[in-house]
This record gives structure tokens, C-alpha cells and sequence, in this order.
């Protein structure tokens, strides 16, 4: 098995990986662009990519809204189950295009999609205070499920969508009931994982972080593996400098700050090394 790497912004060091160099691409992708730029983008791909399980790699997880076009791809050959580790709900309201923040609803619309899970939410995307802008429609018709953990999630039931809104208050909790509601559908599953659902003392990412812990990863691909038909892996640490204003305007207002080049350096050997530990788990027998 070899990995794929979406090269924008070299930040995955895996020297045995295939490199796809998408530099040029980074101001347009990167945190979000309009749906034109990402056909384009999809087009220029390999058409070979996604069709055997080899996990794709992109990067920071200002990128995952690349997960929409691979995910595409996969369905195409047969009805999926999307499961997304994310801090975030990634089902956000942008009226600009598709960015980092709404992919998911994309996702969910899809032929051949059955239903997105996106598993590991701590962030206050989910509260009350910013129901407004969730997209409903696809939690209203159960095309996309949220596991949060303690966060207050009482207005969704009052919204007529609490079938869409599993909230545990640990971990453990939530990883218990997730697992078991897997077990009865055996439909092929697209793994989708951005690494900041993840506890810092696990890996560090350049965005506000879950609690999930490693073996909670390692154990979603063991489970998964004999009907995976996809898997992406986003959440690397990297710094870069928008020379688009609007760009540099919305990365400010989510909460990017700049880091420090010393700590990106330790924390991308950090991110190398549960990198491998993922691709092993799926090359394992």
C-alpha cells in the first residue's frame, strides 16, 4: 500500500508516498474557494485516484473541503456510509463557494451517499448560539449526524432534529455508543479523518482540538478496513500567508493565530510519526 499525498502546502513528510505537487493550487484551495475551482482541481487529478484504498493525504485541515471530490468518486462505484472524525460540524452555512466549514452538507447531497457521521465534536460550532449557522435540511432529513461531546444540544430536539444528535459526556461514552451503532450496516464506509478531533497531548493542530485519543482511530480503521472504499487524512500543522485580503479576513476571524517555526517543525515530526501508525493499522492483516 503506498499513500497519496495532495501536496499543497509540504506539510506531510512521507517520503514513500505518492506526491502529487498541488503548490500552485494553495491560495486558490486553501480554507475555502468557489465550486468552479474545485471541478477544476478534481479534473487535474489522476483519474486512477480513490479507485484503490491507498489513504490520501492533504495537508493542513484548511483543505478538507477536498474530501467532496474523492468522496464523489467513491460513491460513483457504489453506495457509501461517509464517517468524518472532526472536532468541527463541517456543515456550515458559506455563501461563497465550499470551504473547510461546509463541505459536509456537499457530501451528504451526493447520489450514493446514505448518510455523513461526523464523530468527535467538542467545538461550540453545535450550540445553541450558532444554530443559525448550522444547515439544517440535512439534519432535519437524517442525512447527516452529529456526536458531540459535552456540548448542550437540547435545541435540536426542539427543532425537530434531535434523531440527528448523539451528545455523550466522555469520550469513551460517545466511542462506545458510535461503534455499536455501526454494527448492524454493512454498507461501504469512506473514513475521513481530520486529526484536530484529536486531544493535544496527541497530536497539535493549527485549530481548536477534540478529546479523542489514538486508539480510537486505530480502532475505527481496524472495524472499518474489510469495507473501507476510501480514506483521507487532514490536521497537519503549516503556516501560510494569504495574499487574498478575504482570505486573510476569514482565517482571522476563525481563530488562526501564528505559530511559532520551532514548534511547527516539532509537531510536523509528531504528525509524521501517527501518520505512518495510521497507514500501518491499514496495511495491517
Amino acid at each position: 500500500m503506498r499513500p497519496v499525498v495532495l501536496d499543497f502546502d509540504r506539510s506531510v513528510n512521507l517520503p514513500e508516498a505518492q506526491v502529487i505537487d498541488l503548490g500552485d493550487w494553495q491560495e486558490a484551495i486553501r480554507f475555502g474557494c468557489s465550486k468552479r475551482e474545485l471541478e477544476r482541481i478534481d479534473a487535474s487529478l489522476p483519474e486512477s485516484l480513490g479507485q484503490t484504498l491507498e489513504p490520501v493525504f492533504f495537508g493542513s485541515g484548511d483543505f478538507h473541503h477536498l474530501s467532496l471530490p474523492l468522496i464523489r468518486r467513491a460513491a460513483r462505484r457504489g453506495p457509501c456510509r461517509v464517517v468524518v472524525f472532526d472536532n468541527h460540524p463541517d456543515n456550515m452555512r458559506f455563501v461563497a463557494g465550499i470551504h473547510c466549514g461546509s463541505w459536509v452538507s456537499h457530501v451528504a447531497a451526493l447520489p450514493g451517499v446514505s448518510r455523513v457521521d461526523v464523530v468527535g465534536i467538542t467545538s461550540a460550532d453545535v450550540s445553541a448560539s450558532r444554530l443559525w449557522e448550522n444547515r439544517w435540511w440535512p439534519l432535519l432529513r437524517g442525512s447527516v449526524h452529529y456526536w458531540c461531546i459535552g456540548i448542550d444540544t437540547r435545541w435540536a430536539q426542539r427543532l425537530g432534529m434531535g434523531a440527528s444528535f448523539h451528545s455523550f459526556s466522555t469520550m469513551q461514552e460517545l466511542e462506545t455508543a458510535f461503534f455499536e451503532s455501526m454494527k448492524n450496516d454493512d454498507t461501504a464506509i469512506y473514513l475521513s479523518i481530520d486529526k484536530d478531533a484529536l486531544h493535544p497531548d496527541v497530536a497539535r493542530t493549527n485549530w481548536d482540538q477534540g478529546l479523542m485519543r489514538e486508539e480510537t482511530l486505530l480502532r475505527a480503521i481496524e472495524l472499518f478496513k474489510p469495507r473501507l472504499c476510501g480514506m483521507d487524512v487532514t490536521g497537519e500543522v503549516s503556516a501560510y500567508h494569504y495574499r487574498t485580503p478575504w482570505k486573510r479576513w476569514l482565517s482571522s476571524v476563525d481563530g488562526q493565530v501564528e505559530l511559532d517555526p520551532l514548534e511547527v517543525q516539532q509537531w510536523q515530526a509528531d504528525q509524521t510519526a501517527l501518520n505512518r501508525r495510521l497507514i500501518a493499522a491499514l496495511s495491517a492483516q
